[in-house]
């Protein structure tokens, strides 16, 4: 979780600021995506450098962070992109599971109520499809291929449920 006015905060205001304004579509186009993070971190670290900006701490380790918000799926990315993941679960929004090689363990991800429906809103809109009470469950495609199932509550006992194979 980000502290305000930390370095990541800032740098993510600015890079979403800079995508309203070139009116970029951060899932359809990941390269411009990834320049203008890129953009914005060197540019940030010139002005942390001359003035009471809080550091960025490490470069690449700030840029991947700020793509997986802007244009990824936040915490769950790292999980998404690693190979060897072959399942993401969340049953509550501070328990994510994955399985790896068939085993299933608890990560150290921790969601918020609010970040879990954000990152399902975020997921489903790349899908076109959505879940609400009308619809409380629902099946979709991600765009790298992986399947997603959400139910919300009600018809769970207290939060989303969310699986990614």
């Amino acid at each position: 979780m980000r502290s305000a006015g930390s370095a990541a905060e800032i740098i993510d205001d600015e890079v979403r600021e800079l995508i309203r304004r070139r009116g970029v579509d951060p899932f359809l186009d990941a390269g411009r995506i990834r320049s203008l993070v890129r953009e914005v971190v060197l540019d940030y670290e010139d002005r942390a450098a001359s003035s009471s900006l809080p550091p960025v701490g490490y470069h690449d380790q700030a840029v991947r962070a700020v793509l997986d918000e802007v244009a990824g799926f936040g915490p769950l990315q790292r999980y998404l992109d690693d190979p060897e993941i072959e399942e993401i679960w969340v049953n509550e929004p501070g328990k994510v599971f994955v399985a790896r090689r068939g085993r299933s363990e608890l990560t150290t991800t921790i969601l918020s109520t609010e970040a879990l429906a954000d990152l399902v809103e975020r997921m489903l809109r790349t899908s076109g499809r959505r879940v609400d009470l009308s619809q409380p469950f629902v099946d979709a495609m991600m765009p790298d291929g992986s399947r997603l199932h959400v139910v919300i509550p009600d018809i769970t006992r207290a939060h989303l449920a969310v699986n990614i194979r």
